[in-house]
């Protein structure tokens, strides 16, 4: 049957129109695909970049290196030392403790330093990475790096870690570092990223602590791509960090060494001051302890051994250590009655051995008196009723104001742990802290250096400098900053009257030098290199009325923590004052048998920059100073590991 022509044309003109159409629904769905296509390549081709990325690769930060100290001379105190280690990232590992078992058949594992990762991955986001071995040999490393595909996560690195190598001589100024703790963390309102990283080291005490903000420096960072395993497979590229300040210290570091030695096994201080620009050139607590036992974390049995010894070696005696000044505040008495007019140069006092005060008496320390006492006779033989009765009549209040203005009671700005404000005490201040009215028998014991007076051995060095020079000598421990020189502390006047002064001056001269002055067998010999000075004795106990009808009991009789105090501060040369000193012996005895010769040496030590001659020395004492100068020698430690740099 033959199709009609008119059929054929309306059959062809509908599969026109279906293939049209179909066409446009497939260019249609083309035009989507590729709109589509074009979207997620090129609108959204940075997000997706950046989720790949987070699969392949990792951005991991790079410590900064700790800014280094140095003493005045260039000589290192606290520097960083390459220390391999292991360590362990959780997530790119998986099985970690599988790891674990596999890396200690390699190298050996310490328990405790095992126990100690495994809480750092409890508190730490699982792509840190975890130290599990610390100072370990090339050795093991070495194998580590072969059998790497067999331990994933597994990373041997090389880092810096803090060493000391003047061992105990700055432990007290300088301090030292230690691993970052959730209590330090705790203390910090936006802790830095970098301090997240595992075994990272910060200051704990002192110096390093002190001046944390500048030593840390600034961490940088490092993209690495890695495999599937988590494995790093190359460095992308990276952005070094800000390494810390290097810091330079006023203090000289073979004088802080002979005071330490000086000082022996003594719960003891020294400080020495420059006393033209304030530089504290030595500043030692004895007994020390090698801060490098803290740098990692400290053993228990070394901690214990440390906290229970009763010289207390972890205090820093000299600015956190307060005492009874004892009769070395006599010239801050006598500065107030001099300049209040109470006293003249020429007036005296009559001392039979005690002085009534209130019905009650107060005892000299020469129970048979000194008779007629002016002002240098007072601070020669240090006669205490003297001070006694000058001090009532000059008011608690004018003495401690002149305390504070020669430094006492005065919290020095220092980069060091715990410095002390001391207190120089006023009827105001005891009615705020006891709410009680001050006595007059308080003022008394206060004239003295006793009752509520305390001051630290820094505060002693720099009230001896400021009655040197009459400024206000402020005590300066950073030299310089990257190289930059620090301001000094030489200070202004004291507003102190000169006549006042040299009145002063000339007392603690006849202390040191005048044959019954009570420091005259530690003097100095040779017209330019004389010292004025003045002990102290400051009682840590009372002595009853019935002790002193039988008689005080000898400090060499009592038990070591009820014997006095022993202080000596000086300054020298006496006529052109270059340096101050201050050592407080605790329970020591007497000022001028404890404190004055550990005084003396460390003067010299510091005015001959070494080992002063024999010839400085009266002549009865060269025979025994030259076997301690030999003995000495021999016990200063010798230091391998210092070294000078030319950044300092």
């Amino acid at each position: 049957m033959k199709r009609n022509s008119k059929d054929v044309d309306a059959s062809h003109g509908k599969m026109t129109r279906r293939a049209l159409f179909l066409g446009g629904l497939q260019l249609a769905f083309a035009g989507g695909l590729a709109a589509r296509m074009r979207f997620l390549q090129v609108d959204q081709a940075d997000e997706f970049r950046l989720l790949a990325e987070e699969n392949r690769i990792n951005i991991r930060l790079l410590p900064p290196a700790r800014g280094q100290i140095f003493d005045r001379n260039g000589l290192i105190i606290a520097q960083n030392s390459p220390s391999y280690r292991i360590t362990v990232v959780p997530e790119d590992a998986g099985d970690v403790e599988g790891v674990i078992a596999k890396l200690a058949n390699l190298v050996p594992l310490d328990p405790e330093d095992l126990e100690r990762a495994r809480t750092e991955m409890r508190r730490s986001p699982p792509f840190l990475p975890i130290t599990l071995a610390d100072r370990i040999g090339w050795e093991d490393i070495s194998k580590v790096a072969v059998n790497a595909p067999a331990l994933p996560g597994v990373t041997p690195e090389v880092g810096l870690t803090r060493v000391y190598p003047q061992l105990g001589d700055f432990a007290h100024v300088v301090g030292y570092v230690g691993p970052v703790s959730d209590y330090d963390l705790s203390k910090m309102k936006d802790p830095e990223p970098v301090l997240m990283i595992p075994r990272f080291q910060i200051g704990k005490v002192g110096f390093e602590a002190k001046r944390e903000d500048v030593l840390r420096g600034k961490a940088g960072a490092k993209r690495v791509e890695v495999n599937a395993t988590g494995r790093v497979m190359r460095e992308l590229d990276r952005r070094e960090g800000i390494s810390g300040a290097d810091m330079q210290l006023t203090i000289d570091a073979g004088l802080q060494n002979y005071v330490q030695a000086r000082l022996g096994q003594e719960s003891a201080a020294a400080v020495v001051i420059d006393c033209e620009y304030g530089d504290i050139r030595a500043i030692c607590s004895s007994p020390s302890f090698d801060p490098n036992l803290f740098v990692r974390g400290i053993s228990v049995a070394d901690y214990r051994m440390l906290t229970e010894d009763k010289y207390r070696p972890l205090s820093n005696k000299t600015v956190q250590g307060t005492y009874p000044p004892g009769s070395t505040f006599k010239m801050i008495t006598a500065l107030a009655a001099l300049e209040e007019g109470v006293i003249g140069p020429d007036e005296t006092v009559w001392c039979p051995g005690y002085l009534k005060v209130a019905g009650r008496r107060f005892h000299c320390w020469k129970r048979a008196g000194h008779g007629h006492v002016d002002l240098n006779t007072s601070l020669k033989r240090s006669c205490d009723v003297y001070y006694y009765d000058v001090a009532i009549k000059t008011g608690i209040d004018n003495i401690s104001a002149m305390a504070n203005r020669f430094g006492l009671g005065i919290k020095h700005d220092l980069p060091m742990s715990a410095v002390a404000q001391g207190i120089t005490p006023t009827k105001d201040w005891k009615a705020s802290s006891y709410g009680k009215d001050w006595l007059i028998g308080d003022t008394a014991n206060a004239s003295i250096g006793q009752g509520y007076m305390l001051a630290s051995p820094l505060q002693l060095a720099v009230m001896s400098a400021r009655i040197a020079t009459g400024r206000s000598v402020t005590p300066r421990l950073l030299k310089s900053l990257d190289g930059v020189e620090q301001p000094s502390g030489a200070g202004e006047p004291l507003g102190v009257s000169e006549t006042s002064l040299r009145m002063v001056r000339k007392g603690m001269y006849s202390v040191s030098n005048d044959r019954r002055g009570t420091a005259y067998r530690s003097r100095i010999i040779g017209d330019g290199m004389r010292m004025a000075g003045k002990t102290g004795t400051s009682q840590v106990r009372n002595i009853t009325a019935a002790e002193r009808a039988a008689g005080v009991i000898r400090n060499e009789d009592l038990p070591w923590e009820r014997r006095d105090h022993a202080l000596f501060v000086s300054f020298a040369p006496y006529d052109n004052p270059k340096y101050a000193v201050a050592v407080v012996v605790e329970h020591g005895g007497g000022g001028s048998k404890a404190a004055a010769p550990i005084a003396r040496d460390v003067m010299l030590q510091a005015l001959y920059d070494g080992t002063p001659p024999l010839e400085a020395y009266p002549k009865a004492d060269r025979s025994r100073i030259k076997a301690q100068q030999e003995r000495l020698e021999r016990e200063r430690v010798k230091r391998p590991l210092g070294s000078r740099s030319s950044r300092a």
